[in-house]
């Protein structure tokens, strides 16, 4: 554990530093989370199951935990799902409390985005809803018009003070209990949700912990939290990042200001997806655009640091470094040193200049929600690009022939089908 190291950081403001809740006062704010929701009548029992529509902030972590000390389930709400499928979700999982942040401004949204949300929900969800729990105040008009809907809204520090008080006991859940519940968009109709156990989570964590090997993440490290908490791949990273007492810190929500928070936070582990890297590299390739000297010195640094990479040799500190991938480095904080990609397939000439510009461990996976995220990883001290590595240590892989669509796995193709302890219960 964090031996009550920083766990969950975040700032106020662009204008300050982070601030952290250290690993005991986490846990026990989660325990009286979960106590308070049992006190306003929830049952501890893996058929309890509590929505979370909110940007990553410390409480969704709270929240999360604190389902878990009392053996609930998790199931969280997006923006892209649409109004409609929050509300399928809500009646198909019959999801009673809904916990919502209020009064964030969020990325081309107005600053009354969140009290929008908790209106959506009051909206369009259906009866079952009973409670809706904010993090931050939310506007009058709200809260007349969920009384008018029967639906009582709660601020999220009143649970925990309730919790606090009454302290019941925790209900631990058993391996195989649903942890969570996620959503996918799917391909057609409505969003299909992903029953998740404890033991799944737990399988796809440790066995991408065993392949990243020594460059693990250690008590020391601190992660950026900014992709959607509501997916899988960012919830496996953090999940690894808090068995090893690492520090998670949370960007402030606008993406555009992303490198602010990252030099206020200076992280050394990130999980990314590609549309980050292609946006950081075609700003790199705009620049030398302009100036023969910077793309001759870029192409010199570029060749000398893939000459090292293949070499195994990876580092941030050389000539190269200082002369050309300095302002890169710095834009992320100055400290990378390991950087996790998935989600979408990575162009190869990017994934290479990260490797070189940011000089640290970059793996690249493919995975699924269906099994918790991680199906294969590259190792460590792979250089050669456009390819996700083997299988993880908790799975196993095997292609499937799919006649009708002349896809055959003696040719290298057909239907990816994965068996092991990190595949999903189900469909709910």
């Amino acid at each position: 554990m964090g031996h009550n190291g920083p766990c969950l950081g975040w700032r106020e403001s662009f204008t300050k530093p982070y601030q952290w809740l250290h690993y005991n006062e986490t846990l026990l704010r989660a325990k009286n989370f979960g106590s308070g929701l049992v006190s306003h009548g929830l049952y501890p029992s893996s058929e309890t199951f509590i929505g979370i529509y909110s940007q990553n902030c410390p409480e969704w972590i709270l929240t999360e935990q604190a389902a878990y000390c009392y053996s609930m389930v998790i199931v969280p709400l997006y923006d892209t799902l649409g109004p409609d499928a929050c509300a399928y979700i809500i009646k198909q999982s019959n999801a009673s409390p809904v916990v919502c942040k209020t009064n964030i401004t969020e990325i081309s949204v107005v600053v009354c985005d969140d009290d929008a949300k908790c209106n959506l929900i009051l909206d369009k969800a259906p009866r079952c809803l009973k409670k809706l729990i904010v993090i931050r105040e939310t506007r009058p008009a709200t809260n007349q018009r969920a009384r008018n809907r029967g639906v009582e809204i709660i601020r999220f520090e009143d649970v925990e003070k309730l919790g606090a008080s009454k302290d019941n006991p925790e209900v631990p859940p058993k391996l195989t209990d649903v942890c969570t519940i996620c959503y996918t968009s799917g391909t057609t109709g409505n969003p299909k949700g992903v029953m998740l156990s404890h033991e799944n989570v737990i399988a796809g964590v440790c066995a991408v912990l065993l392949q990243l090997g020594e460059h693990r993440p250690k008590s020391d490290d601190v992660m950026i939290s900014f992709l959607p908490l509501a997916h899988m791949l960012e919830r496996c990273c953090e999940n690894a990042m808090y068995m090893l007492g690492g520090a998670v810190g949370f960007y402030s929500g606008e993406i555009p200001r992303l490198s602010d928070d990252m030099k206020a936070l200076r992280p050394t582990v990130m999980p990314a997806v590609p549309r980050l890297l292609n946006r950081i590299y075609d700003k790199v390739m705009a620049e030398l655009n302009g100036s023969f000297i910077k793309k001759m010195l870029f192409n010199m640094a570029m060749s000398a640091k893939e000459g090292e990479i293949k070499r195994g040799i990876i580092r941030n500190n050389s000539f190269w470094d200082k002369l050309v991938f300095r302002k890169v480095q710095e834009g992320m904080g100055g400290r990378m040193r390991l950087m996790v990609v998935g989600s979408a397939p990575l162009a190869g000439n990017v994934l290479t200049f990260t490797r070189c510009a940011l000089g640290c461990l970059i793996v690249e996976g493919y995975g699924q929600t269906e099994c918790t995220a991680p199906i294969t990883l590259t190792v460590q001290g792979e250089h050669v690009p456009e390819h996700v590595g083997p299988p993880v240590s908790c799975c196993c892989v095997k292609l499937v022939d799919v006649p009708e669509m002349e896809y055959f796995a003696s040719q290298g193709q057909g239907e990816v089908c994965v068996r092991g302890t990190n595949v999903f219960q189900g469909n709910l």
